[in-house]
C-alpha cells in the first residue's frame, strides 16, 4: 500500500510563491511516476505537472509552464511542486498522486492519492 501526505499549501498573495510536498510511505517510490493536480470549486480535478521516476522527464499543464517546477528526491521519498509567480486562478485543492504504470498526464492512470492541500492565492 502507498500512502502520500502532501503539505506546503496556505495563502499567499498574488506573484508570490509556495512550495508543496508531498511524502509517499512504501519501498516503491523509485518505481512510480508521481504527478500534481488540482481541483477548484465546481471544477474538475486537472493536471498540473508530472515528473518520470527517474526524474529525468517531466511535463506541464500549459497554464503553469514557465512558473511551476516539479522536483522528486528519492532518497527521501518526497516529490515537490515549486510554485512562483502565483495567480488567483491557481487557487485550488492541490493533490499529489503515484503512478506505476506508463509516464502519462491522465488522472485515471494514477493508481494512490493524496488528501489534498489548499492554495489560495488572493488578488
Amino acid at each position: 500500500q502507498v500512502q502520500l501526505v502532501e503539505s506546503g499549501g496556505g495563502l499567499v498573495q498574488t506573484g508570490g510563491s509556495l512550495r508543496l510536498s508531498c511524502a509517499v510511505s512504501g519501498r516503491t517510490f523509485n518505481k512510480q511516476h508521481m504527478g500534481w493536480f488540482r481541483q477548484a470549486p465546481g471544477k474538475e480535478r486537472e493536471f498540473v505537472a508530472t515528473i518520470s521516476r527517474s526524474g529525468s522527464s517531466t511535463t506541464y499543464a500549459d497554464s503553469v509552464k514557465g512558473r511551476f517546477t516539479i522536483s522528486r528526491d528519492n532518497a527521501k521519498n518526497t516529490v515537490y511542486l515549486q510554485m512562483n509567480s502565483l495567480k488567483p486562478e491557481d487557487t485550488a485543492v492541490y493533490y499529489c498522486a503515484a503512478n506505476s504504470g506508463s509516464y502519462s498526464g491522465l488522472k485515471g492512470l494514477y493508481d494512490y492519492w493524496g488528501q489534498g492541500t489548499q492554495v489560495t492565492v488572493s488578488s
